[in-house]
């Protein structure tokens, strides 16, 4: 017997499920090409692709976009916002040359002259509201998001937004006075913001774009918070988001050698909005990896880890740093799917810090500790996580898994799984994948067709299921994964 209980010899469940029969319209079993050695282990005997299945091959427009990714332009955009002097939420809003006012008029400026390149389709808004007296706000203050939406084609609309904070601050969080650059923290994510608007701008998507600079988060995340509740409150289909915080430097300077090809990706497991009763399901059926924000990290990794971004994606199962937070946060709170974006390893010594040398040490955030060529390969992850998302199918909808068996069908030993069908344009049909439980990436895909159910010949107890859209040119939407009926 082999450690999971399978014979050595005989067909392995891939042999006896090549010739099954996949009820469903037109739907037939396709196994995904096996990415991995010959001699990988297999999946519990569902596949033999370790390392994941369906990873998509960036296309000859995409690399194209990223090709055209500037380093000299977004050191150009931290060093201006270094200029204002400090950008704390609680600095100047009227003085024209130092402060949050100044900068954010700045951040406007830019956006507005990005989206004048859009044909129209590009909008830049100023989100201000005023923040109560809470926690680190000391007096009401005007906070001001700054907000550029690239109107996408869809019939449904379908949103993913991008943001960086653009206020910064000092290691007294309610010092206002003193200069806080902010380079990597965090001009480093609104100039990767900024540059991917710059070239998504000219391109027309299926997909709604929000690209945003958001203040208040060194304060307690007010800016998103108030941005994430007024998408919820109007209805917002929001589909995946990132936030690009801290994402400028590849080393820490601690003697720990340099990452330059890496960034972390924080993504949540237990969703952080759900109610006790998604709770107990949870609990019944296993889904502890398996939530939204989860299926959005395991995207991508398929669609930005390749030679067009020279950099791999360092998923970390954690909604965020140890007992920190960023601006994903806020739209967790509202079931949206988020991760947070960041450098492989901080450095303390120039993060929240009075400018200063001490004992011969420079401390500060000061853009010279910053790595505009790594920082060009963060906004490339972005950028094609994004162009993936926007340009492809919408997740799936109303992903269901039966526990009662269809007519045809006896016993427990088979999975029926129903969705509704998409309106995306160019859509071509479904893929249900499945996983071993203790798979870390999706290791299997079967090509269902242009249907919104099937039942597979395969327990439900021993691997988990999702389903993916495919559409026009391949492209593939991230996994839903199935909730009981």
């Amino acid at each position: 017997m082999t450690e999971h209980g399978f014979p050595r010899s005989g067909p392995t469940r891939r042999q006896a499920l090549s010739g099954a029969a996949v009820v469903g319209a037109a739907a037939t079993f396709v196994a995904a090409p096996a990415a991995a050695s010959a001699d990988a282990a297999p999946a519990h005997g569902i596949g033999k692709t370790p390392i994941g299945i369906g990873r998509q091959r960036p296309s000859r427009e995409l690399r194209g976009l990223l090709a055209q990714i500037d380093p000299a332009r977004l050191k150009a955009t931290v060093l201006k916002l270094t200029t204002f002097g400090t950008r704390h939420t609680l600095s100047s809003q009227t003085d024209p040359a130092r402060g949050i006012g100044a900068a954010t008029d700045w951040v406007v400026a830019q956006l507005e002259a990005i989206a004048a390149t859009s044909g129209g389709r590009m909008t830049v808004a100023r989100q201000s509201f005023v923040q109560p007296v809470g926690s680190r706000i000391p007096v009401p203050t005007t906070i001001t998001n700054v907000i550029a939406t690239l109107k996408g084609t869809a019939a449904t609309e379908r949103v993913y937004v991008v943001t960086g904070h653009l206020d910064s601050r000092v290691t007294d969080v309610m010092n206002f006075t003193s200069d806080a650059p902010g380079a990597d923290d965090d001009a480093s994510g609104v100039a990767a913001v900024l540059e991917t608007a710059r070239l998504f701008a000219t391109r027309s998507f299926a997909g709604t774009l929000v690209f945003a600079t958001v203040a208040g988060e060194e304060q307690g995340l007010y800016g998103s918070a108030f941005m994430a509740a007024q998408m919820k409150a109007s209805g917002t289909d929001v589909q995946g988001m990132f936030s690009n915080d801290i994402v400028g430097a590849s080393s820490a300077w601690d003697g720990t050698p340099p990452d330059p090809h890496t960034v972390r990706l924080f993504v949540e497991g237990v969703p952080t909005s759900e109610t006790a009763a998604q709770a107990a399901v949870r609990q019944a059926v296993g889904g502890e990896n398996d939530g939204p924000s989860r299926q959005l990290a395991r995207f991508a990794q398929d669609v930005a880890v390749n030679e067009a971004t020279d950099m791999e994606i360092r998923v970390v199962w954690r909604r965020d740093r140890y007992l920190r937070g960023s601006d994903h946060i806020s739209f967790l709170q509202h079931a949206y799917p988020a991760g947070r974006f960041t450098e492989p390893r901080e450095n303390f010594n120039h993060e929240h810090q009075d400018t200063r040398v001490a004992d011969g040490v420079q401390y500060g955030d000061l853009p010279e500790f910053c790595d505009f060529d790594y920082l060009a390969r963060v906004t490339r992850v972005n950028a094609a996580t994004l162009w993936s998302l926007a340009a492809g199918p919408g997740t799936p909808k109303g992903v269901t898994i039966l526990t009662t068996p269809p007519p045809n069908f006896s016993g427990i030993n088979t999975t029926t799984l129903t969705w509704t069908r998409g309106d995306d344009a160019g859509l071509t049909g479904y893929e249900v994948v499945l996983r071993e439980t203790t798979a870390a990436v999706w290791t299997e895909a079967l090509a269902v067709g242009d249907v919104t159910t099937v039942t597979l010949p395969i327990s439900k107890d021993n691997v988990q299921f999702g389903v993916r859209a495919v559409g026009a040119g391949e492209l593939r939407s991230p996994v839903a994964f199935p909730v009981v009926g």
